[in-house]
C-alpha cells in the first residue's frame, strides 16, 4: 500500500511543488517565508476550482477549451449583478446557471452530434468571448462593493483563506465521489477504455455529458471566486485560464488521453500554476514569462506521458510475445518427449 502511495502521480507532483519551494528558497530565502507560501496557495484558488471541473472532462478522454470564456461570462454577468444592487445569491445563481448552460451546450455537441470535444469547445469559446464583448459593451465592469470584494481575505488562523479552504473541502468531496462511488468510477472507465466501458454496460455518452455540464458550473464558481478577489472585470477576463487549468492537470498527473489520474492531483498543479508568477520575480525574472514557462512545462509533461505510456505499451507486448513463446517452446519439449 505505502510503495503504491509512493509511486502515486499525485505524490510525485506534490514531492515537485516541494522540491521546487526549497529550490526558489535556496536562491531567495524571503520566498519561503510562511507568508508568501500562504499566499502561492490562496492565490490558486480560481485555478483549483477550474481545474477540478476540467479534470473530470479530461479523464473522460475529452477536452474543455472554453473553461476560460465560461469564466469570463459568469464573471461578468455575477459582477453586473452586484454592482447593481441584486441579492449576491441571485448573483451567483444565475452565473451558475449560465456555467451550467454552456456546459450543457458542450455536452450535447459531442455526445449527441458527435462533434470533436476540442472542435466543440474551441467554437463555444470564441462565441461565449464574443458574448461578453456584447454583454459588456466592451468595458470593464467596476466599483463591485467592498463587502463581496473582502470575502476573498477572510481567513482561518490568519493564513490560510476561507475561499481555498472551501476549495480544498471541494477537492476531498469530488475525490471521495469518483472513488468511492459506482457513477464516479464510471469517469475513469470511459476515459481508459470507451469500448469496454460500453460493453460493460456503462452509459458513456451521459457520463461524458455530465462531466461537461459539471466543468460549465465549476468555470461558473470560479468566475464569482474571480470577481471577490479580483475587485473588476474586463471584457478579456478569464483569457489564456483554460492553458492554465489545462497545464495544472496535466503536472498533477492527469493523462490527456484519460483514464488516469485524480482532481487532487489538479489542486497540486494549480497551486504551482498560481506560483510561477511570483517564483520568477523571486529568482529575478520577469513575471511576463509566465505564459511561456506554462507552455514549456505543458509541452514537455505531455511528451514525457507520451513517452511512458508508450513504454508501457511496449513492454506489455513484449511480456506477452514471451508469454506465447515460452508456450510454444514448452509444447515442442513434450512432443519431444513423446516421441
Amino acid at each position: 500500500m505505502l510503495k503504491k502511495l509512493l509511486h502515486s502521480r499525485e505524490i510525485t507532483a506534490f514531492g515537485a511543488v516541494i522540491l521546487m519551494f526549497l529550490g526558489v528558497g535556496a536562491i531567495n530565502p524571503a520566498f519561503l517565508s510562511p507568508a508568501n507560501v500562504w499566499l502561492c496557495f490562496n492565490s490558486s484558488v480560481v485555478y483549483t476550482v477550474v481545474a477540478v471541473g476540467i479534470a473530470l472532462v479530461i479523464i473522460t478522454g475529452e477536452i474543455d477549451v472554453s473553461v476560460g470564456a465560461t469564466l469570463g461570462i459568469t464573471a461578468a454577468v455575477s459582477s453586473t449583478m452586484i454592482r447593481d444592487g441584486q441579492p449576491w445569491a441571485l448573483a451567483i445563481g444565475a452565473a451558475l446557471a449560465v456555467g451550467l448552460a454552456i456546459g450543457v451546450v458542450n455536452g450535447i455537441g459531442v455526445t449527441v452530434l458527435k462533434v470533436p470535444s476540442i472542435i466543440m469547445t474551441l467554437g463555444i469559446n470564441g462565441i461565449v468571448r464574443g458574448l461578453i464583448y456584447v454583454y459588456t459593451n466592451g468595458k470593464w465592469v467596476e466599483n463591485i462593493p467592498f463587502d463581496f470584494k473582502n470575502l476573498s481575505q477572510g481567513r482561518l488562523l490568519n493564513s490560510i483563506t476561507w475561499f481555498y479552504l472551501g476549495a480544498l473541502l471541494l477537492i476531498v468531496a469530488v475525490h471521495l465521489i469518483l472513488t468511492r462511488t459506482k457513477r464516479g468510477r464510471y469517469l475513469a472507465a470511459v476515459g481508459d477504455n470507451m469500448g469496454g466501458a460500453t460493453l460493460l454496460g456503462i452509459p458513456v455518452d451521459m457520463t461524458k455529458f455530465m462531466a461537461f455540464a459539471l466543468c460549465g458550473v465549476l468555470a461558473a464558481a470560479g468566475g464569482v471566486l474571480y470577481v471577490s478577489r479580483v475587485g473588476f472585470v474586463t471584457p478579456i477576463a478569464g483569457n489564456g485560464y483554460e492553458m492554465k487549468v489545462i497545464a495544472a492537470c496535466v503536472l498533477g498527473g492527469i493523462s490527456l488521453t484519460g483514464g488516469v489520474g485524480s482532481v487532487i492531483g489538479a489542486g497540486v498543479g494549480a497551486a504551482i500554476m498560481a506560483s510561477i508568477s511570483r517564483i520568477l520575480v523571486f529568482v529575478g525574472f520577469s513575471s511576463d514569462y509566465d505564459d511561456t514557462i506554462t507552455g514549456i512545462l505543458l509541452i514537455i509533461i505531455v511528451v514525457s506521458d507520451a513517452l511512458i505510456r508508450s513504454r508501457a505499451v511496449e513492454k506489455a507486448r513484449r511480456l506477452r510475445l514471451a508469454a506465447k513463446t515460452q508456450h510454444v517452446r514448452t509444447e515442442g519439449k513434450e512432443a519431444t518427449a513423446n516421441e
